[in-house]
């Protein structure tokens, strides 16, 4: 692809390979990044109108911008005008055509190369947005860009080893032949992912990472970062669940592990020859680090368990933003209040920004969007009367509400807004679900603190449950107890994070008419009806992944409910506009609640998995 004439902003994102691979070697050449940055942030409005321009020019004869009447236009007010603000469900029909192997330039110009599983979900089961070999560059030069702020930021970064910790999640084959995977299995598989760029430098050789097997990933990974321990300065994983789990298993699994350093072996359990390779170039017999990982682990209590064992660790690089920020105690109470480093914000649709102050306070971290990376147009935010009333239902916007959409540059510091993008990889005017509000600039650039998205209520790791699918969750189970001439008269929800892995936990009172008392299967049969009602990242999680542990129900003494509204009156809210939450966050209120619990039910087993996704035997398409 030609660059932009006179266009530096932009330069950055067409350099060739081996202008790249210098970069990647030259130390110096940090500068150049960080100038890069200060650049685009100063041209924001410019640059976005050059991304505009360049993604409706390579594109121009796309089926999709034909339809709609853009006859080749680039500006942005032609564009505006006759291109809608869309939702999956608006194109859905046409990434059904990709699944099933159209080739022809439907949504981008380029050749589709693989499908990306969104954590959000449609119908219940995962989007899969498109994605181009050009999109997989962009993507590692965004990461780049991230490592020259890191490198500003801590001046040995390059230094050390990084204890980051990976994993693949489940990859399939569409009808078509194209893969569909995870975008952090996308990136770690991706060629451009160099492992051997001195910041890469990580204590897991590839193969314990590519592992698909949970524990044989896990536990080689473990192994080799206990192996290495002086060596490791920064610690991690892309989710704060991911980390926590792998503190959690070396805190089950310790014993094991240090049989194996003590005696320079690997256990019989990791059966995987790569991996047992791979390990056994890192591994030796080592009595004394042995000795020392036990001493701390035996002891009573774990927190600082990380700074203890690692103890030239200086920071923990993980996502705390959002749904991940209900982690940040746990991660304080294991790492000695290492500083929390969210680096990046980034979904399957498109990378987004930069986080240019790393160590910042989790609750003060803002994200500064690199205009070069897409188009970006945001909806000021509604709250409950606005955006969006469910991510499974999305609402179609009017024209009214279409033309308040605000360019990067016009939004105004402490608003909220839902983000729309248009991307290089055939996604135009799409609302993401995510809602941002504007905390201040860098330039004339906004940096925005991610909120939620929108109507998440419960989310452990890559799940994210909105309020239309508990509310059918629950209304799917409640039928079990018909017989019993029994009702849920209030329920609520909160995510447990003391157990290993985490649980969806619902707190139900009960209304019981019938004189028959109703057994503890019923119960079960209830919780196992909301996983199986559940979405494909919450049963993958559950089935496959083993990261999510199995739903509890606590029924709940009659009146909890009341006794939960008097107190949130105590407090201030409003007698008048009170309504039961769909989930609880405030440890007050899930301390009132367990206080009342009469009996509590777990799943009995998984909800059904399989790989692959339902939709695709939905595909009405001549050619499936």
């Amino acid at each position: 692809m030609s660059t932009t004439p006179n266009s530096n902003s932009i330069h950055f994102l067409h350099l060739n390979y081996s202008q790249v691979f210098i970069m990647e070697r030259n130390i110096n050449d940090y500068k150049e990044g960080l100038e890069f940055v200060e650049e685009v942030t100063s041209n924001v409005d410019e640059v976005q109108k050059k991304v505009l321009a360049e993604i409706l020019s390579q594109n121009a004869h796309v089926e999709y911008l034909q339809d709609h009447g853009l006859n080749g236009h680039t500006d942005r007010d032609t564009f505006k005008k006759v291109i809608p603000v869309i939702t999956y469900q608006d194109i859905q029909p046409h990434i059904n055509r990709i699944i099933n192997g159209d080739k022809s330039p439907i949504l981008c110009s380029q050749p589709i190369t693989e499908l990306l599983t969104s954590s959000g979900t449609f119908g219940g089961e995962s989007k899969l947005i498109p994605t181009t070999d050009e999109v997989l560059r962009r993507r590692s030069q965004f990461d780049k860009l991230q490592k020259c702020v890191m490198s500003q930021a801590v001046p040995d970064y390059g230094n050390g080893k990084a204890m980051y910790f990976m994993f693949l999640r489940s990859e399939e084959k569409t009808p078509g032949g194209l893969t569909a995977r995870a975008l952090s299995t996308s990136i770690y598989r991706s060629p451009y992912f160099d492992f051997s760029r001195p910041q890469n430098n990580y204590t897991s050789p590839p193969a314990t990472f590519l592992c698909p097997d949970s524990y044989q990933s896990m536990y080689s990974q473990m192994l080799c970062g206990l192996c290495q321990n002086r060596q490791v300065l920064r610690v991690g994983s892309f989710f704060a669940t991911s980390f926590i789990r792998a503190i959690r298993f070396l805190e089950k699994y310790w014993s094991l592990l240090c049989k194996d350093i003590r005696r320079g072996t690997v256990d019989a359990r990791v059966t995987d020859r790569s991996v047992r390779e791979a390990v056994m170039k890192i591994l030796k017999p080592d009595p004394t680090l042995a000795d020392f990982i036990e001493a701390e682990c035996i002891k009573d209590s774990w927190k600082g368990i990380i700074t203890r064992v690692w103890p030239n660790a200086k920071y923990v690089a993980t996502t705390v933003t959002g749904t991940m920020s209900q982690y940040v105690p746990t991660l304080d109470y294991y790492s000695s209040s290492l500083p929390l480093v969210s680096t990046m914000y980034t979904a399957s649709e498109c990378p987004f920004g930069i986080n240019l102050n790393p160590f910042c306070k989790p609750s003060e971290v803002s994200y500064t969007l690199i205009p070069t990376m897409g188009y970006f147009e945001f909806l000021p935010n509604r709250g409950n009367n606005g955006v969006i009333n469910s991510i499974s239902m999305p609402k179609t916007l009017s024209k009214e509400e279409q033309q308040q959409l605000v360019d990067l540059a016009d939004v105004k510091i402490g608003q909220e807004y839902e983000l729309i993008i248009t991307t290089y990889s055939g996604l135009y005017r799409y609302r993401v679900s995510d809602v941002l509000r504007v905390a201040g600039y860098k330039n004339n650039a906004p940096q925005f603190n991610f909120l939620c998205r929108e109507n998440v209520v419960l989310s452990i790791d890559a799940d994210h449950t909105n309020e239309v699918e508990l509310q059918n969750a629950v209304r799917n189970a409640v039928g079990n107890l018909f017989p019993f001439d029994a009702l849920v008269t209030e329920y609520t929800s909160y995510v447990d994070n003391a157990t290993i892995p985490s649980h969806y936990v619902l707190f139900w009172e009960l209304s019981v008419n019938g004189s028959t008392p109703i057994p503890p299967s019923v119960f079960e049969d209830c919780c196992l009806t909301i996983e199986e009602s559940l979405n494909f990242f919450y049963r993958q999680g559950r089935a496959h992944e083993k990261t999510i542990g199995p739903l509890e129900i606590r029924v709940v003494e009659i009146g909890t409910f009341d006794q939960l509204m008097d107190y949130c009156v105590s407090l201030g809210a409003s007698m008048s506009q009170y309504k039961t939450p769909l989930c609880v966050k405030f440890e007050p209120h899930i301390d009132l609640l367990n206080s009342r619990v009469v009996s509590s039910y777990f799943s009995p087993m998984c909800p059904k998995w399989v790989p692959g996704y339902k939709k695709w035997t939905r595909i009405d398409c001549q050619a499936f």
